[in-house]
């Protein structure tokens, strides 16, 4: 693709209709091919928007002005919706299950790269004696009789050294939500309105907020780079000679469709019902929200509903506009069983005007941090109405699993969904 910056609109793609595929004669391996391809398609344009980003983040870096700020967290937004609809190929792909922790790990003890208030964030943590260790501020660390040279922030240092130190899932060094927090700052405001805050001049050497402005530039800079060479290793995969698309071209095409159902029952439900959702609606607690700095959740929720959508329909939009249509697992669901791809396809357009609902009350300027807080009624129950299509949807799944003749799967679960009683204890 062509260099230039393209900033992707947050609401693309949101018209485009489910319409019936054109695909006259099912055929497995056109399906699974198409799979491939799209998934293709999906990572190139994370890639694609991930190097928007960088020059957003240079502009930023080479002029920290309130202006520049805005236009980076404006590149990182449009990043994401691209990168989100792509989290549909991971559970049935044990290739980016691997991989995407990489990219998209969350929660974060943000501690662990700059500076927090520790009034809102704590002081410490019995459980990670990084959790305030403040790569930024401290070229040089001592922890627990390990020294840390971090003198020069680059790749290395995130990817390699800081990101799961100690083996801690949260100290996150890397990914997009790193990046989230170095351009926004925490979010302070608990269940309240607004967003991170944080002042352009945190990157301004001249007139330094927050102190330690090169460095902090330094590891923006350098996370984003990873980011970049992250995607560009996973769009490989998916390419024409690829290992992902060379496993699935020569596997059993019953184990690609199996991946494909896979993919879509997890996240439809342990991943995104349960895990990102459910959880922090029982416990209104505005840490459980997956873009927690930004207050862009709604789009992140929403874009992993359009990325079920893409693969059952075999459809993608582009960032360019481009439309991507191929034969898809509908195609092969309507001729085995007409009424389950009806329902399927049913409960598809329910859970994405559920989530289109969820959008819009968040764009109006009620965040999804305020529609979990405790005594938000409404919020709630837009909350939930957006859960219970997941639920509804993941029924449907089951559904297209008989149609297929495929083995009974299992999908990803959540104690928020299976053993409430159990969340909290």
């Amino acid at each position: 693709m062509h260099p230039k910056r393209l900033l992707l609109s947050a609401t693309l793609g949101l018209g485009t209709a489910i319409a019936t595929p054109a695909f006259a004669a099912p055929d497995v391996g056109g399906v699974v091919s198409g799979y491939a391809n799209l998934a293709h398609a999906m990572y190139e344009d994370s890639l694609f928007t991930a190097r928007n980003l960088e020059l957003a983040v240079d502009k930023l870096i080479a002029a920290p002005t309130e202006a520049n700020l805005a236009a980076a967290r404006a590149a990182w937004r449009s990043a994401r919706a691209p990168y989100q609809q792509t989290e549909v190929f991971r559970f049935g792909n044990p290739e980016v299950d691997d991989w995407e922790g990489k990219v998209n790990a969350w929660p974060l003890d943000e501690g662990l790269i700059d500076y927090v208030n520790v009034d809102h964030y704590g002081a410490e943590s019995d459980e990670n004696p990084y959790y305030t260790a403040n790569i930024i501020a401290n070229p040089r660390l001592k922890v627990g009789g390990k020294t840390i040279d971090a003198s020069t922030i680059d790749k290395a240092l995130i990817g390699e050294t800081l990101n799961e130190i100690d083996g801690i899932e949260s100290n996150v060094a890397r990914g997009y939500h790193a990046i989230e927090f170095l351009l926004w700052g925490q979010d302070l405001n608990g269940t309240g309105p607004g967003a991170g805050n944080r002042p352009a001049t945190d990157f301004d050497p001249a007139n330094c907020t927050g102190g330690h402005c090169e460095r902090r530039a330094a590891y923006l800079k350098a996370a984003t780079g990873l980011l970049i060479d992250d995607l560009a290793e996973i769009t490989a995969a998916w390419g024409a000679d690829g290992a992902i698309r060379t496993r699935l071209d020569g596997g059993d095409p019953k184990a690609a469709l199996t991946a494909m159902v896979t993919g879509m029952g997890s996240l439809s439900y342990g991943e995104l019902a349960g895990e990102r959702m459910k959880l922090g609606l029982m416990l209104h607690d505005p840490e459980e929200e997956h873009d927690c700095f930004s207050d862009n959740t709604h789009w992140s929720h929403f874009y992993d509903v359009r990325g079920i959508h893409n693969v059952y329909l075999g459809q993608y939009r582009r960032v360019d506009g481009r439309n991507v249509a191929v034969p898809g697992l509908t195609d092969l669901v309507a001729a085995a069983n007409p009424t389950a791809d009806e329902d399927m396809r049913a409960k598809l357009a329910a859970s994405l005007a559920r989530f289109q609902i969820l959008a819009d009350t968040a764009e109006r300027g009620e965040s999804y941090d305020q529609l979990i807080g405790s005594g938000n009624k409404a919020g709630n129950a837009i909350v939930r109405a957006a859960i219970d299509s997941l639920v509804d949807q993941t029924k449907a799944i089951d559904g297209v699993v008989a149609a297929l003749g495929l083995d009974k799967i299992e999908f990803e679960g959540s104690d928020s969904l299976d053993a409430p009683d159990k969340v909290g204890k």
